[in-house]
This record gives structure tokens, sequence and C-alpha cells, in this order.
């Protein structure tokens, strides 16, 4: 419980900055650009440590480095709080990250080991919950308490769990003597490969839209770094009899094909989150409280459903399930591609609670499928590369959108704009209309230009929406070519 509740707080807090950029980036002088990194820093520390926590637990045991890692995430919280620049803010939210992206693997890792097989979906159903549950709430939290305490609060908050974290931590965990000798035998170079091109990785897909992708040497820098270190530590960890991670177990089929849809799964989750406040803030101009509430129809279903899906493990085949929860979580944003200037949050409501539904069926049963027939010793292993690969898709999903959202825009704007001329009767008509309200000609055309682009918009927005869609149905099929579970490691079968 204890380790659940440190990837709940760990996965939280990517998203609890978003709804308060706009007041962090105000306190701290700095730009929309500048406080872009206010949330890359985190995610770039958090995947750089996310693969090393396995080697960490053998190095310092489970025990001293949940505690470790705890405490340092509660202290970087508070410094966070107190940040005096962007500079600052900057190098205590990789702090953050970097001792939280620890707290993600363990809780995946914990479940593994130290629950028996036929209680194993239980304890996916708690590690579903800190992976769908905490960024679909995120924002909501974030924007609440902004509006009604002030931005330091969003992490203010994290101090009372986290108390109660490393007690938990201390009484459950049982002590174990540190192997300082595993220090000798340490893969250095596969460490060092993995953190830069993770780290290299992670940046070039934040930073890359805004700064115009390859048309910076700063991007294509990074790209290459990323490109480079990557290939070298797949080469080094195949030719290891001992490698950092196993990755041979993506060959395994159910893990293999479960990493795929876990991509998806990324996609699908943290794109959704992504274009949903935009579209809200950017066209039906929504504060951050109000598209909190349209995305807590979201979350808080979760919290009911979670719990269910084990149950529903007893009569349905985990498989079919799991392919039953990418198919809603599509069609929610397939449903959500028909955007018209009258779709606000009342009309996202419907669509919120369809994917309430289909996500606790995924994420408890997509990680049961995955490590089913994966051997103890490479628990670790398949922990760090399926948190790695989420969260991986949900970085590669929302680099696609921003670019997707701006190439679209121009597209539809480029054919709006053809259709607007003179002759023809509709656009003299609404001419006519804006002349007599604005006054002259001049603004008349600048109001139906913005007009022209919103719908623009709009229409990118939906093809963003479909992107996602098809990005999920792709997780389903590859879900569907599972091998069917053992009957031991379904909820309630004998030990």
């Amino acid at each position: 419980m204890s380790v659940m509740l440190g990837a709940f707080m760990a996965v939280l807090d990517i998203q609890i900055t978003n709804s308060s950029l706009k007041d962090i980036q105000g306190a701290l002088s700095a730009t929309l650009e500048e406080g872009s990194w206010i949330s890359t820093s985190y995610l770039v520390a958090e995947i750089i440590m996310i693969p090393l926590t396995a080697w960490l637990v053998q190095l310092l045991s489970a025990r001293r480095l949940a505690v470790w890692v705890s405490c340092g995430f509660l202290i970087a919280s508070m410094l966070c709080s107190m940040a005096w620049s962007l500079n600052s803010m900057i190098v205590f939210r990789a702090l953050q990250g970097f001792t939280g992206g620890a707290l993600i693997p363990l809780a995946f890792t914990m479940t593994l080991i130290k629950l028996p097989l036929h209680h194993r979906a239980k304890g996916m159903a708690l590690f579903a919950m800190t992976a769908t549950f905490a960024p679909s709430i995120g924002p909501t939290l974030g924007g609440w308490l902004t509006e009604n305490y002030g931005w330091e609060y969003i992490f203010y908050i994290n101090i009372p769990p986290g108390l109660l974290m490393i007690g938990g931590l201390l009484y459950g965990l049982e002590k174990k003597a540190s192997h300082w000798e595993l220090l000798k035998s340490t893969d250095y170079l596969g460490i060092a490969t993995l953190a830069v091109g993770l780290g290299c990785l992670q940046v070039f897909l934040e930073e890359g839209h805004r700064e115009d992708w390859l048309e910076s040497d700063l991007i294509v820098g990074l790209g290459s770094i990323a490109l480079i270190s990557l290939l070298t530590f797949v080469i080094v960890q195949l030719s290891k009899p001992e490698p950092l991670i196993n990755l041979r177990i993506l060959g395994e089929r159910n893990f293999g094909l479960s990493s795929i849809s876990s991509i998806g799964m990324g996609v699908g989750l943290y794109g959704s989150i992504y274009l949903l406040p935009l579209y809200l803030a950017q066209i039906q101009g929504y504060n951050s409280q109000q598209i909190g509430e349209v995305i807590m129809w979201m979350g808080i279903p979760q919290l009911f459903l979670i719990p269910l899906v084990p149950q529903l493990m007893k009569v349905m085949p985990p498989k079919l399930l799991c392919a039953a929860g990418f198919g809603l979580f599509g069609f929610a944003s397939f449903a959500s591609g028909v955007l018209n200037l009258d779709f606000s949050g009342p009309q996202f409501n419907q669509v919120q609670l369809i994917r309430a539904l289909g996500q606790p069926m995924i994420m408890v049963t997509i990680s049961l499928i995955a490590t089913v027939y994966i051997q103890p010793k490479d628990a670790g292993s398949a922990s760090s590369l399926f948190n790695i690969l989420r969260n991986l898709g949900g970085a590669i999903g929302i680099a696609l959108l921003s670019t997707l959202l701006d190439a679209r825009t121009k597209v539809y704007f480029d054919y709006l704009r053809e259709a607007i001329v003179p002759s023809n009767p509709q656009v003299a008509e609404r001419m006519a209309l804006f002349t007599d309200k604005l006054g002259n000609e001049t603004a008349a055309l600048g109001k139906l230009s913005e007009i022209a682009h919103q719908q623009a918009t709009i229409m990118a927005y939906n093809d963003a929406f479909h992107f996602v869609g098809i990005a999920l149905t792709v997780s389903m099929i590859a879900v569907l070519l599972t091998k069917a579970l053992p009957q031991g490691a379904k909820p309630g079968a004998a030990h």
C-alpha cells in the first residue's frame, strides 16, 4: 500500500502543474517557452530513474531505496514551493522527478515479488489506480488548489501522504543488507548510455515542436545523441550474460505484444489529457478550475470501477476484458473527434465516462497479461521496460499531436480561405453584417479571418482525437494476439 501511494504521488506530480503553469510562470517571471521546462525537467529526470531502480534495489535493498527516495521526494516538493527563480524551480523539479521516478517501478516490482500469483490481479488493480487515476485527477486537483489557495499548495499537498508512506515503508518492508560489492561488477556503460539516451530523447520529444524540429540544431543534436546512445545500450545489453535490463524478455509473446499496447495506452492516456484542456482553454475559453471539473468525469469514476475489475476477471478472460477496455477508450476518442463550437464541457462529460469505464479494464489486465509468463528474476527488467514504454508512448504521442495540430490547422485554414471570396454570396452577407456591427470593412475582414482560423483549429482537434483513437485500436489488436493466462493467475483461482 505504501509503495502504491508513492507511485500515485509520482504520477500525479507529472500532471498537477499543468493547470497552474501560468501562475507559476507569473510568479517566477518566466515566459511560456521557458515555463515548459518546469514539466520537461521532471519528465526527463523521472524517465532516467525508472530503469535504474531495479539495479538500485539490488545494491541498496528495496526498503532502503524506497525510504531514501521518499524522503528525497518530500524535500524536493518543499523546495519547489519555495523556488525563487525559474532555474531553481527547474533544478528542484528535476530532483522531484528523479526521486519520484523510482517509486513507480518499485510499486510494480513489489506487486510481482510480494504477492502470490492468484492475488496479483488485486495488486495490479492498485497499480492501475496510480497509472490512470493519478494523471486523470492531476489537472483537476492542481487547478482547484491554485484557484483557491495558490500554486505553492500543489507541492505542499505531497507532505501528509508522503509522511504516511515513509512510515508504512519502514513498517512493511523487511531490513536487508546493502550489497556494495555489486559496484565492482556494475554495467556502468549500460547506465551511462541509457541515461543519456532516454534523457536526450525525452527533451527531443518535449521541446521538438516548440523548436520547429529539424530546423533547430539543438533538437537535431539531441536526436542524434539519443539514437547513438540507445543503439549502443541495446548492443551492450544483448552482449552481456547479466545485463542491466534483460531486453530479451521483449521476445516473450505476451510481454512484447503488451508492450506495444502499453505504448498505445501512453498515447491515449497522456494524449487525451493534453488535448482536452488545450481545446477547452483555446476554443471554449475555460479557466483551470472549469477544465479540472470536466477532466474530473474521467478520474473520479475510476475510484469505484478499478476494484470491480478483478471480479470481472473471474467471469471474463483478461485478454477480452483488456481488449474491451481499449475498444471503449478508442470509441471515446473517436467520439471526441466530432467537435464544433457548441461542443464543450457538458458534451464531454458523457465521453469522459466512457473513457473512465475503459481505462481500468486496460490497466488492471494489461500488466497481468504482460508479466504472467515472466520469471521472478526478470521482474525488475519487466517493470522498467513496461513503465518506460508507457511514458515514452505518452511523450511520443504528445509530440506528434502538437505537431499534427499545427500542421492540420494550417491546411484547413488554407482550404477555408480559398472559399472566402467576395463572389461567394454567404461571404458577402457575413461581411455586410460584420461591417454594420464593427463599423468598417477592415475590422469585418479581421473578424471573418478569426472565425475561419477558429474553425480550422476545431477541425485539426478532430483529426488529433482520431489519431488517438487509431493508436488505441492498434493496441486492442495487439492484446487480442496474446496467449491466454494460466489458471493460477486468475483471481479466485486455487493457489
